[in-house]
């Protein structure tokens, strides 16, 4: 038994996220009573293979597994529909049927991956996902979005398919480095600001504790995000209206990623600007009292926003907003705050509004 086990309500069934130190050590036979498989393919990159792949092989080996595994290289640009078709060549050659579950051991790109290929194999086997990130751990490996990038924009092609099995080892983040895990640690700042009051207040108790490693408290927060998650994602989970939400700070940081190409920024780093835009812009249009805004964005500061590279326009940010896959017709839609632990997905009809924030973070290096 987990030292957290939170069981998240999909149209299909239920499955289990496990929240639990060394949790890495019991994956095969947590898959064992899952699934009547004797084949599996592990996907992982190669940098988190490096840390892992061993280990996780033994627990396969343990409980009987026939395990095959596939590399890619760590980076956003190993998530496309190529890459995808040589996962499905990859399953055939290991001989895997309906009933063969895929593994995704690392972040949220192998995720993403891996789930986009778990749903469409076959027509769907069944997923594992064992996250290694902090943001894949509290967001990403939940929920079932999967998908692959197209060169006009960032998820384009994808589908919304639930894991079967979520294992979470917050041990594993010991590896990695502090800009990685800060860029984590956005996403949790996010289930505060949009989503629950109440773990907005706790963390303004604790994001310092948690921004330095406190064991303690970084198993409470990632155990926090995925209840906020599955709140979000048990009421709307094919993304039909409420789920929306959880885009706060994505409009534009999806556009500062494919701006630059997905080669400067991190994710959580992108949507922490984001978040900051979005939160200006609330603010701007009365949707947020000053308040509040002060106070989220107290917290937001606490993490230092990544300076924009020299060679980036104002110009090529907005044509990239043009391009999000959330835009209706030709509106940009943006999630914005409306209250602490609220928010509303609207159109932003303003064009100087827009070019206003992206102006004050290329010229100023932040958004505050």
């Amino acid at each position: 038994m987990s030292d957290r086990e939170i069981t998240v309500k999909t149209a299909g069934f239920a499955y289990r996220v496990l929240i639990e130190e060394n949790a890495l050590a019991g994956l095969g036979k947590a898959m064992r009573l899952l699934f009547p498989s004797t084949k599996t393919l592990l996907v992982s990159d190669t940098k988190v293979y490096d840390l892992y792949g061993e280990r996780i092989l033994r627990s396969l080996a343990k409980e009987k597994w026939q395990a095959t595994t596939a590399l890619i290289r760590p980076g956003e640009r190993s998530k496309t529909l190529n890459r995808a078709s040589r996962l499905y060549d990859a399953a055939l050659d290991a001989g895997l049927d309906r009933n063969s579950p895929l593994i995704a051991l690392g972040g949220g790109v192998v995720g993403d991956l891996t789930g986009f290929a778990a749903s469409t194999f076959m027509r769907g086997v069944p997923l594992v996902m064992v996250p290694t990130s902090l943001l894949a751990q509290v967001d990403s490996s939940i929920g079932g979005k999967v998908a692959v990038n197209h060169p006009r924009g960032k998820n384009l092609i994808g589908a919304i398919y639930a894991p079967r099995l979520v294992l979470i080892d917050p041990l594993v983040l010991e590896t990695l480095s502090k800009r990685q895990f800060r860029a984590g640690l956005v996403e949790i700042i996010k289930y505060g600001i949009i989503v629950s009051n109440s773990f907005f207040y706790w963390l303004e108790e604790n994001l310092d504790r948690l921004i330095y490693g406190d064991r303690l408290i970084l198993t409470g927060a990632i155990a926090k995000s995925v209840q906020a998650k599955k709140k979000v994602v048990e009421k709307d989970e094919f993304e039909k209206n409420y789920r929306q939400v959880l885009n706060f700070g994505h409009t534009l940081g999806h556009a500062l990623e494919a701006a630059t190409d997905y080669r400067y920024y991190l994710h959580g780093e992108a949507v922490l600007i984001g978040m900051a835009a979005a939160l200006k812009m609330a603010v701007r249009l009365s949707l947020l009292d000053s308040a509040s805004g002060e106070r989220i964005q107290a917290l937001l500061n606490l993490i230092d926003q990544k300076k924009p590279p020299v060679h980036l326009t104002a110009e090529k940010v907005i044509g990239k907003l043009r391009q999000d896959k959330k835009r209706r017709e030709r509106e940009i839609m943006f999630v914005l705050p409306t209250a602490i632990g609220a928010g509303t997905v609207i159109p932003v009809n303003d064009q100087r509004l827009i070019r206003e924030v992206v102006d004050l973070y290329l010229m100023c290096g932040a958004i505050s």
